[in-house]
């Protein structure tokens, strides 16, 4: 008897630790008071338990139409991003072994939830992610070649290889997990399909940075990538995940959150109509800025602040988000035009350039263009010198890579425009845009007329990160012709009232400037004119103005 007590009081007291472990774990992540609600509303009444069903079915999401944007989806993909709520339970939320009705408890719910969306480093969430996508592949078909030690921990190391088509399609799963709360209000509100973006740099990326093809492979200019029959190994993977695109080892955490947030939340909230700005139609799928859906999820990607989510509601509602504010094509080319659009917008801008290769000829010229960009986070200013607080420097496309600051110089933006009184210089400063590098050696520099762009060699840039901006980078500096240039404001509502205020303020003074009281005016006899020609006429002729 004594036995069987102790027994029985040990095993409670062990009890309470592991919900209490598995409680502190919950909290530091900021989110134990929604799981305490979403419990609450998955359990039935008088009961302490969650079923398996009620689990499952907030944790899915419902997505009855995909279509894409560049490649077609495979046939199998609806299954794994409709098998997501089973899968996630069967994979991370335990069933007690005393219980018979497979329900689960509050211990077991905060044991799943702290499995995928507990503090980890950024290795573990990959790996998490990795069994994810190779349980739902499984489940829905569909080929995945990486490998598993079923007798190994969830932070064990991950084998085998993913192919192209298998890389894209990870892409694409974890892009809807990012956006779960968006999917889920257009298919409830909407008939228009899902429309996956163009994934084609991100995956480039990862194939030339884990050394599938070479960056001289003339797959890199055309559609047929994912033609590739080499894999990418697991762990170089990750590798570029860790270095490139941090921001995906989130994506699970992300949506995971969202559902259980939603499961929490009221029904009126859970009701609420979706915005125009959260639309996903078709009228979005061929993007004609340079920002598109997949190049804003690939700058959400590499940033971990407060601009990762602004580009990531940008990766869904496309031209609808952000402060579009100069595009070259629509208000004009030149340093004169893009100055009158952005100056005074006090905010984070993302500059994209496109142009074409020098070398190619004219037929190849659009098959061989690439696009640069670099976020600042602050406005332009004319100054004769390099100025700014940080900044980050991207090879778009078509292959992707990101070059945050150095921290060694702070040589970020250079923006001089020609003084609106020319006076001599004996050594006059450059007119025209430039990042990076020094005066003289910029790292990117935009002449006058938008006309053409020179990206010099990372040796001579000390404020960003060492690297090519644009494919087969060599020494030289590389000189081609502008095709077109965009800026986009991510400083909210305030920032864009405030360039309004800023732009009504300096016509009114245009305007004043202008008018021209005659009234003011003398005659012309005492007018500095006819002085001057009293003097020429007569140069020694004595005035009262001499004294």
């Amino acid at each position: 008897m004594g036995a069987s007590s102790s027994a029985d009081h040990g095993g409670i007291s062990e009890q309470q630790q592991r919900q209490e472990e598995e409680e502190n774990l919950a909290a530091a992540t900021g989110f134990l008071p929604s799981l305490r609600n979403a419990f609450s509303s998955l359990s039935p009444p008088s009961s302490s338990s969650v079923p398996l069903a009620s689990l499952q079915e907030a944790l899915s999401l419902n997505v009855q139409v995909v279509a894409s944007e560049s490649t077609p989806v495979p046939e199998h993909f609806p299954a794994l991003s409709n098998n997501l709520g089973a899968t996630l339970v069967s994979l991370f939320f335990p069933v007690a072994d005393d219980r018979a009705d497979g329900r689960i408890d509050w211990i077991g719910f905060l044991s799943g939830y702290n499995r995928c969306c507990g503090r980890m480093p950024v290795s573990r969430s990959i790996n998490v992610l990795y069994r994810l996508y190779a349980a739902l592949s499984r489940e829905a078909g569909a080929p995945c070649g990486l490998e598993f030690d079923p007798d190994a921990g969830d932070d064990d190391k991950v084998g085998g290889s993913l192919l192209p088509g298998e890389v894209l399609m990870l892409f694409w799963i974890s892009w809807v997990m990012g956006h779960s709360s968006r999917i889920a209000k257009m298919s409830r509100n909407a008939k228009d399909p899902l429309v996956l973006p163009d994934m084609s740099h991100l995956l480039v990326s990862a194939l030339v940075s884990c050394g599938v093809i070479a960056e001289e492979d003339e797959h890199i200019w055309r559609s047929d990538v994912l033609a590739v029959d080499k894999g990418v190994s697991a762990q170089k993977f990750q590798t570029w995940v860790l270095t490139t695109a941090p921001g995906l080892a989130n994506c699970l955490p992300k949506y995971v959150q969202e559902r259980i947030q939603a499961c929490s939340s009221s029904k009126e909230s859970e009701g609420s109509s979706i915005s125009a700005s959260d639309n996903n139609s078709t009228g979005n799928v061929r993007d004609v800025c340079l920002l598109t859906r997949g190049r804003a999820w690939a700058v959400s990607l590499a940033l971990r602040d407060r601009l990762s989510e602004e580009f990531l509601a940008a990766s869904f509602q496309g031209i609808n988000s952000g402060d579009f504010l100069y595009r070259s094509s629509i208000h004009g080319k030149g340093l004169s035009r893009f100055w009158s659009n952005v100056e005074g917008y006090n905010g984070p801008l993302i500059v994209l350039v496109s142009a074409s290769s020098a070398e190619s000829s004219e037929v190849d010229r659009s098959s061989r263009g690439w696009v640069i960009g670099v976020l600042i986070t602050q406005g332009f200013e004319n100054r004769e010198t390099f100025f700014g607080s940080s900044g980050y420097l991207f090879a778009i496309s078509p292959i992707f890579h990101v070059f945050p600051p150095s921290g060694k110089e702070k040589n970020f933006i250079y923006c001089h425009l020609h003084p609106a009184i020319r006076v001599y210089e004996a050594n006059p400063k450059p007119v025209g845009l430039a990042f990076g590098g020094s005066t003289g050696n910029e790292r990117i520099f935009l002449d006058e007329d938008f006309a053409q762009v020179t990206v010099r060699h990372h040796a001579f840039d000390k404020t960003y990160q060492h690297g090519p901006l644009t494919p087969n980078q060599g020494f030289l500096p590389v000189e081609a012709p502008v095709v077109e240039v965009e800026v986009w404001g991510f400083g909210g509502k305030t920032a864009k009232e405030q360039q309004d205020f800023y732009k009504k303020r300096e016509m009114l003074f245009s305007e004043q400037r202008r008018k021209v009281d005659l009234k003011t005016f003398a005659s012309w006899e005492d007018s500095p004119e006819k002085m001057m020609m009293d003097m020429v006429s007569d140069p020694n002729k004595v005035r009262r103005e001499d004294r």
